[in-house]
């Protein structure tokens, strides 16, 4: 079986174009490499600051991924664009992606606000998906974001997707997303039935997550005293 990625640039009979697309699609996503790590030294400053002032990070931990070339084209594919750098970079938003997990869920906030404040980052879309979860249960914070990062060519902006969630929140997506996306799960017999028990464990996720901020908040309180 030939398992080879079917892209537009890989079928020319031109050589030529096919350096020129390959070189341009190389340099894209060292561009985006950049980018994250222009992200996460911010996110790494402000949970370093905030542990100083406050006895305490607000970040769990942090990971990042730059989108596969398959996943680049498929999505192309589907929104009606070419495969090309151009389209790649005014069209998509999250090429670039940054996981930002916390302990607490007034984390998320106080870390989206955090990295809004800061005067070279651009807000582009917010979706709060903790407020209004998804239907199959999916909380999480997502921020596009566009920054200036400095080549030597000049400054570009550059977006990227930042999510930012509890460690119940990231456990359950993780877990969530290998077992209802595995293949052929959705002609399954019992399939409505596994989507009500991960709905359910969902909220019992939610559960804990806030009885763990209102346990935090009482010692928060106590504290005061």
């Amino acid at each position: 079986m030939d398992n080879k990625l079917n892209l537009p640039f890989l079928d020319t009979p031109d050589p030529e174009r096919f350096i020129k697309n390959a070189a341009k699609f190389s340099d894209l996503m060292m561009m985006y490499r950049c980018t994250i790590r222009e992200l996460q030294t911010k996110l790494e400053v402000l949970n370093d600051e905030f542990s100083i002032e406050n006895k305490r990070n607000p970040i769990s931990f942090i990971k990042t991924r730059v989108k596969k070339p398959e996943s680049i084209y498929r999505k192309l594919q589907k929104l009606g664009y070419e495969f090309s750098a151009e389209n790649i970079q005014e069209q998509l938003n999250d090429v670039a992606g940054i996981r930002v997990v916390c302990a607490f869920i007034d984390d998320i906030y106080t870390v989206a606000d955090l990295l809004a404040s800061q005067d070279d980052i651009k807000i582009l879309q917010i979706k709060d998906y903790i407020k209004n979860p998804k239907p199959n249960g999916y909380r999480s914070y997502h921020m596009i974001v566009e920054v200036p990062v400095f080549f030597s060519r000049g400054k570009t902006p550059m977006r990227a997707e930042i999510q930012i969630r509890t460690n119940g929140m990231d456990f359950w997506a993780t877990l969530e997303h290998q077992l209802r996306y595995k293949k052929g799960i959705e002609e399954m017999e019992g399939y409505d039935q596994i989507s009500a028990e991960l709905l359910e464990s969902a909220h019992a996720m939610i559960e804990m997550d806030n009885e763990m901020q209102h346990i935090k908040d009482m010692i928060g309180q106590f504290h005061d005293l």
